[in-house]
């Protein structure tokens, strides 16, 4: 049995952000990113999620053609220190708001992944994650992350995810099994989607007993169109705020750390989790 740890002792009121970044557009989408930081901070969130790979946007051909213009540096700490993300440095210092933003990242060893970066409320840039489980043609761009990764935000866990990662129920489990009260997924679902994104993260907060805050592009050029329907589910799977199709739009909730106590009372699959789920097995003929 696996017991979760105690609930934080205050709400956190969070963002998920849905909006259309130019590709290529590194400086110019860091200034965006600043003003949905600010907007988001407006309504009284503390943790604002943009959509993943936000500052380059997610446009394969222009990652493939420019890397050097639409990367971002990390030190072997992680630390970003590009001066085209000072505007979302600003704006996170300003309005003591944690933001987790989608970038290609560089790393020393000559990687590229697909970063969730973190900018904390001092304005400092880090890479809080890299993608671990690649989807498609970016295998052909990016390497995957080796291992998950949580935020600590006062006393709330924060586990991180990006897109794919989300489709996996091993990956929110991990997460849930280091003890996080919410999974923050900044992603991009292209049209078409619309069914498979609106399952996957219900089912990870149900799966988990975690709230799940869902960042999404939207819009977009060519057939990179994305499908927008950003949300915020509780932890059981329910709609706390969500938004349409297109458009952009900053969805805004507070994270209740005694409706997570009422869940996992009442749904105690972490605590009634086995150590060995589902095997040995037997085979039978019918």
């Amino acid at each position: 049995m696996t017991p979760p740890r105690p609930v934080p002792t205050a709400p956190l009121t969070v963002a998920a952000i849905q909006a259309t970044p130019t590709p290529g557009d590194v400086a110019g989408n860091a200034v965006a990113a600043a003003d949905l930081v600010r907007r988001a901070a407006d309504r009284g969130a503390r943790v604002a999620v943009l959509p993943e790979l936000f500052l380059c946007a997610y446009h394969p051909p222009t990652l493939a053609a420019d890397p050097a213009g639409t990367d971002v540096t990390a030190d072997p700490g992680g630390v970003v220190a590009d001066p085209r993300l000072d505007p979302l440095r600003v704006a996170a210092r300003e309005a003591g708001v944690t933001a987790l933003v989608g970038a290609a990242a560089r790393h020393p060893d000559g990687r590229r992944t697909i970063a969730a970066l973190v900018v904390d409320r001092t304005g400092a840039i880090r890479v809080g994650y890299d993608k671990q489980q690649l989807w498609g043609d970016e295998r052909d761009l990016f390497s995957a992350g080796d291992r998950g990764a949580t935020l600590l935000v006062d006393d709330w866990r924060l586990g991180l995810g990006i897109c794919y990662d989300g489709c996996f129920p091993e990956h929110a489990r991990a997460a849930a099994l280091d003890g996080v009260h919410a999974y923050l997924c900044p992603s991009g679902y292209l049209v078409g989607s619309e069914h498979r994104r609106d399952l996957y993260y219900a089912a990870r907060a149900l799966d988990n007993t975690m709230f799940v805050v869902f960042a999404n592009a939207v819009g977009g050029v060519e057939e990179w169109r994305f499908n927008g329907g950003a949300a915020i589910y509780d932890p059981q799977g329910r709609v706390l705020d969500r938004g349409a199709d297109d458009g952009a739009a900053v969805l805004v909730a507070t994270l209740d750390p005694t409706v997570l106590a009422a869940t996992r009372s009442a749904h105690s699959m972490l605590a009634d989790r086995l150590a060995d789920q589902g095997g040995p097995r037997s085979s039978m003929s019918g």
